[in-house]
This record gives C-alpha cells, sequence and structure tokens, in this order.
C-alpha cells in the first residue's frame, strides 16, 4: 500500500497483513503518507520477522530511503494454557518475533529514521506486559506473551536512551483488548478505534516523550 503523496512522510508498518497493523497502514495511506507495508507475503516489501536474514535484507533494500515513522506491530501470541502446557520452541518463538525482531528492526532501520523528519519508532507493546498492571483484571497463562512484551518495554527504554542522541523518539503503545484474530471477538475495543488512537499518539509524539508507555485512549500504563 504506497501513496504517491511522499512529502507528507514515510512510515513503515510491520504485520501490515491483517488487524491492527493493516488498519494502521490504511489510516496513514488515507492521510496522504507513504506507507511501505510489510508482511511475510504480499504487500510493499516482504519481511518475515521470525528471520534475521530478512530483517536485514529489509535494511539492504530501503538503505539511503528516509523513513519518518517505523511501527514495530507484527506480534505472535503464542500458548495460553499456562505453565503446564508451556513448551520451548513456542516460548522461544514468541520471544523471538515480538522480542528480539523489534531491536533487529530498530538496528537495520536507524540509518532510515535518522534520515526522516519526524523520527518515530513505535513498539506495539501491550499492557499484559506491565509488572505493574498486567495482571490485575487478567488471568491469561500467556507466559511467553506476556514475557515478551515486558522485554519489548524494556528495549523501548533502552532504545529511547541509545536513539535519543539521532532525535529519535522511541515508544511503546498499548492497543487495547482489540477485536482481532489474535484478540478475538470477545475483545473489548473496536480495531478501528484502537488505530486511531494510536495514530493520534503517534503523529503528538516527540522527544519529550521517548521512553513512554501509552495506551490507545492517552492513558500512561505503568511499566
Amino acid at each position: 500500500m504506497t501513496s504517491n503523496t511522499a512529502e507528507k512522510g514515510t512510515v513503515l508498518v510491520t504485520g501490515a497483513s491483517r488487524g491492527l497493523g493493516r488498519a494502521l497502514a490504511g489510516l496513514y495511506a488515507a492521510a496522504g503518507c507513504r506507507v511501505i507495508a510489510c508482511m511475510r507475503q504480499g504487500g510493499d516489501v516482504p519481511l518475515d520477522v521470525a528471520d534475521p536474514a530478512s530483517i536485514a535484507a529489509l535494511g539492504e533494500r530501503l538503505e539511503g530511503e528516509p523513513i519518518d515513522i517505523v511501527i514495530n506491530n507484527a506480534a505472535v501470541r503464542g500458548d495460553t494454557g499456562g505453565l503446564e502446557s508451556l513448551e520451548t520452541d513456542d516460548f522461544l518463538e514468541v520471544m523471538r518475533i515480538n522480542a528480539l525482531a523489534p531491536l533487529l528492526l530498530a538496528r537495520a532501520l536507524r540509518p532510515n529514521l535518522r534520515a526522516g523528519g519526524r523520527k518515530v519508532l513505535v513498539n506495539i507493546s501491550s499492557r499484559a506486559g506491565s509488572l505493574a498492571e498486567g495482571t490485575l483484571d487478567d488471568e491469561d497463562g500467556d507466559y511467553a506473551y506476556r514475557c515478551s512484551k515486558a522485554a519489548l518495554n524494556m528495549a523501548t527504554v533502552k532504545l529511547a536512551q541509545d536513539f535519543r542522541r539521532d532525535g529519535i523518539a522511541v515508544i511503546s503503545l498499548h492497543p487495547g483488548w482489540v477485536r482481532t484474530d489474535m484478540g478475538g471477538e470477545e475483545a473489548a475495543v473496536d480495531v478501528a478505534e484502537s488505530a486511531a488512537g494510536l495514530k493520534a499518539l503517534i503523529d503528538a509524539t516527540t522527544l519529550a516523550e521517548s521512553g513512554s508507555f501509552r495506551a490507545y485512549d492517552g492513558r500512561t500504563v505503568a511499566w
């Protein structure tokens, strides 16, 4: 999905084939931005976030192209059965996709963000990864997902420190419990509502907000 009005900025979205990623890509395209929609099959640029070689190839393909906003949205949930059903391979796969891939993408696309005008890196996290709030009203047994999002939040804080010298803001955002393939039909938040709230936060982000963790409705989420 690519707009011809690149002067309004370039936005790269991972996991753009469906759900929240597709909604965010659509909103930015409608706003007149050039959107680089990354997904495993189809899209503007093929990307398998589970494969470090694919991430490196993305950086090589986009070498020299300014990018204003990078949205690390691609994620998986993994097993939800609790400690008894936890399996090593599933746990490591969730960590690889949800926590490691955003770091590798941040490294690969740092020069592109440095060359961009807006300079914003977004990690789509989850309140489920908050040590303070993640289990207050949520007893799901998804150990891997929770651990991966907690790790992603730490990645946000570290990247915010490292990227500040480049003028790049790095934030974690909680999209809410969204009605998507991952969230399920019982989820409380419509995907369009979540995407609109996230876009508003992203568009208002400056270095002053770097290293923060907020929900789609603007509320600050405790780490």
